[in-house]
């Protein structure tokens, strides 16, 4: 069927087109349009099958009724999980999204970030590199509407969804402690984000608040784009004589899945000889040998409520300068632990 234009209708029918395009957007009965020049508009774009431009709606409405969502890597499983509760949500209120990744390059975001805007969304949720500060001042300067996820900027007041890192990574720390580990060792990554500093830190208070010191050797910070050549060597030294680690916990669940295996190549047993713990998950950490413990965040809440969020600023139903949702993670506790 040959896709028509509002402009073919308006021919069609012999009508101006900004009669037709106030029809079309619900606009008829308030610019006094008969009753029965907005059935024969209505009936005709329904027959033809009539799709309006989301595009051109929107420079007309002031609105395109679409959100835009900006990732480090939308193939990432945690972000895939957030993306796809974000749209089905957004979905119920009458939004489409946008999907995009930044690679966690801030160059990439910020061109990301005006491409969105240059087509015409109605706002952005965004899980920033936090290298933009600039940018997401100037986003809160213009009141465009915005809400971060997963990380944020501890010293700007926005819209903000994010878990519990530190008190997650404490946590998962303190059950290993409270079952008799006590030389446990972290696997991190180089970051200056905050939501894996927030984790080391919990870690650490964990530590010594059992009266613990921090050992700096046990403790491994691996490349974020070469982990998997840098976990080899770094649990290799872990589980040396000189160390004689008895627990692992990954800051990452990607992390938790290659330190599982190079523990297993290295024949080391899990939970009897180091016991492991990660801090979100994989879908198959329960199905694996042995399945992993983990500190769970709740995605499908992270992607619900920024997009609340999001379309309560859109829409003024909420007046606020700044919504801030700190959520608490889950421990689960699987074999890898021991217990």
């Amino acid at each position: 069927m040959k896709k028509i234009f509002l402009k073919d209708i308006a021919a069609e029918l012999n009508l101006s087109k900004t009669a037709v395009s106030l029809v079309l957007n619900n606009r008829g009965d308030e610019n006094k349009i008969s009753k029965e020049t907005q059935k024969r508009i209505l009936d005709f774009a329904q027959k033809n099958n009539y799709r309006p431009n989301q595009m051109a709606r929107g420079l007309s409405l002031g609105k395109s009724e679409t959100i835009g969502l900006i990732v480090p890597n939308i193939s990432d499983i945690f972000y895939a999980r957030i993306a796809h509760h974000i749209e089905l949500r957004a979905k119920t209120l009458g939004y489409n999204v946008v999907f995009s990744s930044s690679n966690e390059d801030a160059k990439m975001e910020k061109e990301l970030m005006y491409s969105m805007l240059n087509r015409q969304v109605d706002g952005l949720i965004i899980a920033s590199t936090q290298k933009n500060k600039d940018e997401i001042l100037k986003l809160r300067e213009a009141n465009f509407p915005f809400v971060l996820i997963d990380r944020h900027y501890p010293d700007i007041k926005t819209n903000y969804v994010i878990v519990d890192n530190f008190g997650g990574s404490k946590n998962m720390t303190q059950h290993l402690l409270k079952n008799g580990r006590r030389n446990i060792g972290l696997v991190s990554i180089k970051s200056e984000l905050d939501a894996i500093l927030q984790r080391r830190l919990g870690y650490e208070t964990a530590l010594v608040e059992e009266g613990l010191e921090i050992n700096a050797g046990i403790l491994k910070e691996l490349d974020p784009f070469a982990y998997k050549s840098e976990m080899k060597d770094a649990i290799k030294d872990m589980v040396s004589g000189l160390t004689g680690i008895d627990a692992i916990v990954f800051t990452t669940h990607y992390l938790a899945a290659s330190g599982l295996r190079e523990l297993k190549l290295l024949d080391v047993k899990v939970p009897s000889e180091v016991a492991i713990i990660s801090f979100d998950e994989l879908g198959a950490f329960d199905l694996v040998d042995p399945p992993i413990s983990t500190s769970k965040q709740p995605v499908d809440d992270i992607g619900n409520l920024a997009v609340e969020i999001l379309v309560n600023d859109i829409e003024k139903k909420n007046i606020k300068i700044e919504n801030q949702s700190i959520l608490q993670t889950q421990l689960l506790i699987r074999k890898s632990c021991g217990v």
